[in-house]
């Protein structure tokens, strides 16, 4: 036996366990890579090439090797964070004359080859603090030596080399540089350290590695699509929205009219909805006096997310960064019996949080945003046919939208910090179980991963290019009930403490308008397209008939335009085109004649003529608003 700790390689090479394609190894949920040392095999498990976790440690190391060539190209240059992420890693710089650019990338890759041509070895090094300061004070690594300060004294310091080049790190990384065989530097961009505004501005570095050729040409395709469908460059292109920074302030959506309209047609079925099954429209205000934030614990647990105060009269008020306070308000009004309850309670409410400017990122990342918030107050015999009734009528709003593939969390009590006592947690955790698996939805469990006060389903929809984003959350709340000491009179004439859920389903309107842009490209389903059917006309004495086409459509509330200007038609239909719009109709002589149109649509390209009253029906069925309409089992 050796007279030092087993490093994670010897301890599965003494089990057998040790063999081509194993790049670290798991002992539960932690990854160690094959230099970490380890007590034994026993609990020791191989990571293949394979299996997930061996992805992460790839990009982590090509990570490295990237900071490496950028540094052997630009001297001077001191090196940040760089972690692996979902989609590839990145490491943050600050270059000693200029930011980098996606022009610098090529040069940085081809270094990049002749580092890991040369296969050198990623080793594992444990050293006091005094020693790792010492290395990076004599490199002028600023930014290490703040890191190093804040790595609590009982932590071991680590420190990963391959070749001359080393970093302060914790891993795990790849046995050497070979395992990196398929990368990409795909961006650059600016980042501030540590993400404050306040701090300096470096400059960042993203790319991303897989572990073949195959995959990696395979992500490099769907990320061309994924620019394609950038649903900020399509806002412009299509005149749905603008930020500008510079004078409205950052994070802060202007919507143009098409946009609006997109967003009205999409509150409008969001209100139907609602109201065709059981709910309650609210509306509340947009500030709040300080004391109901201190009520709901905000301003003990959330202040950093919301803005300073405005003085009124002396009062302190805030900016709402939720809408739950004002609905809790609204319960507490007046007296509740147990009769009224369920009360289902919505709005489409807009919220305004803190979001750092290097954070905000078009409709995905905003200041202020229209949540569609729901809060119900119900008794506890109520809770589990509530929950039901809630995924039903979630699942059927997102399958309206397109979106039928779903990625579902039930996220459990936490180990430690929570309130409310173990048989509450036990019932409401089982209430969520039993409306998920009464649905038929398949979940993952998310242990430990509620909140303090209660438990929640995350519903992730997945788009066209098969990313996923949280919309749907259900939660329960033993917090907000205590707090504001709300109760309902009960059957037996006492008071009872009401059980509270909170829901958001499309989570926010800008988020999720700009994910619909990304999903569809820009061209939305025809209900809430803004433009439904562009008419052209291929002639001025066309323009009468054509008038008419127009007169029809509209008096079937369909959204349709004319085009009778004078311009050829093959220009006239690649404007329409590039509008997205979901029906093209061309007006001659022969339609005018014969009292109908040419249809060309997306989906189905040039259909030809169609008698009017016939296209004027489709249109119709095509076009119109959408209806949930009244979902069955509703309890009482």
């Amino acid at each position: 036996m050796p007279n030092h700790p087993l490093t994670v390689e010897e301890a599965l090479k003494q089990s057998g366990k040790l063999a081509k394609g194993v790049i670290a190894g798991r002992i539960g949920d932690r990854i160690l890579d094959l230099h970490a040392p380890v007590d034994g095999p026993s609990a020791l498990e191989p990571v293949r090439d394979s299996d997930p976790e061996a992805l992460h440690i790839i990009r982590h190391s090509a990570a490295h090797i990237m900071a490496d060539a950028v540094q052997r190209l630009f001297p001077g240059t001191r090196v940040t964070i760089g972690p692996a992420i979902d989609t590839g890693f990145y490491y943050d710089f600050d270059p000693p004359e200029r930011p980098f650019t996606d022009e610098d990338l090529p040069r940085i890759e081809e270094e990049m080859r002749r580092i890991i041509a040369s296969k050198p070895r990623f080793v594992r090094e444990t050293v006091t603090r005094d020693e790792a300061h010492r290395n990076f004070d004599s490199k002028g690594e600023a930014f290490k030596l703040e890191i190093l300060e804040g790595i609590p004294e009982n932590e071991p310091v680590t420190l990963y080399r391959h070749g001359d080049w080393v970093d302060l790190c914790a891993g795990p990384h790849a046995p050497d540089a070979s395992w990196i065989k398929a990368f990409k530097l795909t961006s650059t961009a600016g980042a501030y350290w540590r993400g404050d505004e306040r701090n300096k501005m470096l400059s960042r570095i993203y790319g991303t590695a897989f572990a073949t050729k195959k995959e990696l040409d395979g992500f490099l395709e769907r990320l061309e699509e994924a620019k394609k469908r950038d649903h900020r460059r399509l806002g412009v292109d299509l005149d749905l929205f603008s930020l500008q920074a510079d004078t409205v302030g950052g994070g802060l959506v202007l919507w143009h009219p098409r946009g609006a309209l997109v967003r009205t047609l999409v509150e409008d079925f969001w209100r139907r909805a609602h109201l065709d099954n059981g709910y309650d429209l609210v509306i509340s205000p947009h500030i709040g006096r300080a004391r109901l934030w201190e009520i709901s614990g905000h301003l003990e647990n959330f202040t950093e997310n919301m803005y300073s105060p405005m003085d009124i009269e002396g009062q302190a008020y805030y900016l709402k960064p939720m809408n739950c306070p004002f609905h809790i308000s609204i319960y507490k009004s007046r007296l509740r019996s147990y009769r009224e309850l369920p009360l289902r309670w919505a709005e489409l409410g807009t919220v305004y949080r803190f979001e750092r400017s290097g954070q905000l990122h078009g409709l995905l990342r905003v200041r202020g945003f229209t949540q569609d918030d729901a809060h119900l107050f119900i008794r506890n015999d109520q809770l589990k046919g509530e929950i039901e009734r809630m995924l039903r009528f979630s699942i059927g709003i997102l399958g309206a939208f397109g979106f039928k593939d779903l990625d579902i969390n039930l996220a459990t009590k936490p180990e430690t910090h929570f309130i409310g006592d173990e048989a509450t947690w036990a019932q409401a955790e089982e209430a969520l179980k039993h409306g998920l698996e009464s649905q038929g939805l398949a979940y993952r469990i998310d242990k430990g991963g509620g909140a303090f006060y209660g438990p929640k389903i995350d519903i992730k929809i997945k788009d066209a290019l098969d990313r996923a984003w949280q919309c749907t959350t259900i939660q329960l709340d033993f917090n907000e009930p205590e707090r504001f000491d709300i109760s309902y009179i009960g059957e037996d004439g006492s008071k009872h403490r009401p059980v509270m859920l909170h829901r958001t389903l499309l989570g926010s309107l800008e988020r999720f308008i700009g994910v619909l842009i990304e999903h569809y490209a820009g061209a939305f389903p025809m209900w809430i397209a803004p433009e439904q059917v562009a008419i052209l006309t291929l002639a001025e004495r066309h323009a009468p008939y054509a008038g008419e086409v127009l007169n029809a459509l509209q008096a079937r509330d369909l959204r349709a335009t004319l085009d009778q200007s004078g311009a050829k038609l093959g220009a006239k239909i690649r404007e329409a085109r590039l509008r997205r719009v979901p029906h093209i109709l061309i007006i001659g002589d022969k339609e005018e004649a014969e009292h109908g149109v040419s249809l060309r649509t997306r989906e189905e390209g040039d259909v030809g003529f169609v008698p009017l009253d016939a296209y004027l029906e489709k249109a119709f069925q095509e076009g119109r608003m959408r209806r949930l309409g009244n979902l069955e089992g509703t309890p009482s």
